[in-house]
């Protein structure tokens, strides 16, 4: 079996990856996330990923490398991470009571295949107060999250009416799709 490279810093999806019974190595490099301006919302994390994907193959060459990025759209807006708490006050409080949408863009490759996807869940807020947002942000510092906010979190508990989608794509990664692709593409899976 090939070795598995999961190329992403979040303990989120290293945590996914874990309990979805996979061996791999983690591996970090810094990669040019810019983008070219005509790309549309839902394609940018797909395309982050496969940019991320290529940087990694320039010095991997042999293994399997799962590379992921994750958007949080609102309004037609991108929401990345929060430079301080003001911005995440900011982005939580537009999404208050309204629909997102949270779109991961996953491409896994090996020296010569390559599979891309992206996978898309609509999550609904309740109404929420101004407490409860700056409760949220002092008690878990959302800095290194797209949108501000963890599903899986108190705001995720207290905040999320609804979502249609996956859940674990909310939290960083499809992991079902991932699975999927890893397992028929690839040959890899925790089963052997």
């Amino acid at each position: 079996m090939q070795k598995l490279i999961v190329a992403s810093n979040s303990a989120r999806r290293q945590q996914l990856m874990k309990d979805a019974g996979f061996q791999f190595e983690v591996h970090v490099l810094d990669v040019d996330e810019s983008l070219a301006e005509s790309i549309a919302n839902q394609a940018i994390a797909e395309f982050l990923a496969e940019k991320k994907n290529k940087a990694y193959r320039a010095i991997y060459k042999n293994e399997v490398i799962l590379t992921s990025d994750t958007v949080v759209i609102a309004n037609d807006q991108i929401l990345g991470k929060p430079k301080d708490e003001k911005e995440a006050f900011q982005m939580i409080a537009s999404m208050s009571g309204k629909s997102h949408e949270v779109v991961s863009g996953v491409c896994i490759s090996s020296a010569d295949h390559k599979v891309s996807f992206s996978d898309v869940t609509y999550v609904q807020f309740e109404d929420l107060s101004p407490e409860e947002i700056s409760y949220y942000i002092k008690n878990y510092q959302p800095y290194d999250k797209a949108g501000s906010y963890g599903i899986q979190e108190w705001l995720g508990m207290v905040g999320i009416q609804s979502i249609q989608g996956s859940f674990y794509n909310v939290m960083g990664l499809p992991i079902h799709k991932v699975y999927q692709v890893l397992r028929s593409e690839f040959g890899i899976s925790p089963l052997d």
